[in-house]
């Protein structure tokens, strides 16, 4: 028993919940200027979106047992995902089934609190998701759209559980960056088959050209970049700031997409590109130093 909940923890992927910070994007990006210009932090929007995060949390976990149950076969053989608690049977099907169950009713009853806005959004998320795990992942670069549109209603859902407007910069920075993220996982997933062997799964990659990616994850990454400057650099987006220097915590974006590439790039080793660079020094450095950059521009500028 001991062994299948601890299974069961690890195909829930707690350290992927990291990805739903995007829901906290839209409150931070309101909240901070409008605090440092008042000098008062609205509570309850903060409550609201970290409500919104733990929703989404439980969901994601809800997807993510969901694809390890689809996926069971193709896991075992796989030289890495034949680890993973299901497919080495460590965890049995029926168990995975009520577990998934139990995480998405538990979502959407929390979600229920933030208003029916909210609750689309979680509807919206599964349907992509159960979309991309029986049909969708099968189509080349049309499963990084679909990645990409999961994070794009993270973001919108953050914009409704904490009841502030969403930001059409967030928006477009929030798409690029996830399809860049989508595409730097399908060239990991590339260079893993490669070098390590791992051509009886993901029929998909087989669609896949690896010099086309590659020139699409440079494009999205830049494009990425690019906007995030053209957002700092926006009169609007000034004004609602206070500061001129915004601009410079771009040169941490640019820092960050650079280490992932070269992460994606150098270690096939690994099971998932993402959790690699969550462990990743040099990439987590770059990330805090971005954070506490961006709140001494805004309140020191």
């Amino acid at each position: 028993m001991a062994a299948m909940v601890r299974g069961l923890l690890r195909t829930m992927r707690p350290q992927q919940w990291v990805k739903n910070l995007f829901v906290l994007a839209p409150v931070v990006y309101y909240e901070l200027p409008r605090a440092h210009a008042t000098g008062h932090v609205d509570v309850d929007k903060i409550l609201g979106a970290l409500l919104g995060f733990a929703c989404f949390s439980l969901l994601a976990s809800a997807v993510y047992v969901l694809n390890d149950v689809v996926d069971v076969e193709a896991d075992r053989a796989h030289p890495v995902k034949c680890n993973r608690p299901i497919a080495a049977g460590v965890v049995s099907l029926p168990a995975a089934r009520v577990a998934m169950v139990a995480l998405a009713l538990a979502a959407f009853a929390a979600g229920g609190l933030l208003g029916g806005l909210f609750v689309a959004t979680l509807a919206g998320y599964v349907a992509n998701n159960v979309a991309y795990s029986f049909g969708v992942k099968r189509i080349a670069y049309v499963d990084v759209l679909s990645i990409a549109l999961g994070f794009e209603l993270r973001v919108l859902a953050g914009s409704f559980a904490a009841d502030v407007p969403p930001s059409t910069y967030l928006l477009i920075v929030t798409f690029v960056l996830a399809a860049f993220l989508g595409l730097g996982k399908r060239m990991h997933e590339l260079v893993q088959q490669e070098k390590v062997g791992s051509s009886k799964t993901r029929k998909v990659l087989e669609r896949y050209d690896k010099r086309v990616v590659h020139v699409l994850l440079l494009a999205t990454g830049t494009a990425t970049v690019v906007t995030y400057v053209v957002y700092t650099l926006d009169p609007s987006t000034r004004a609602q700031f206070g500061t001129d220097y915004m601009v410079v915590s771009a040169l941490f974006m640019l820092a960050g997409v650079l280490r992932f590439v070269m992460l994606v790039r150098t270690h096939p080793e690994v099971e998932s590109p993402t959790e690699q660079m969550l462990r990743d020094v040099p990439f987590v450095a770059t990330g805090v130093l971005g954070a506490i950059s961006l709140v001494l521009i805004v309140f020191f500028t």
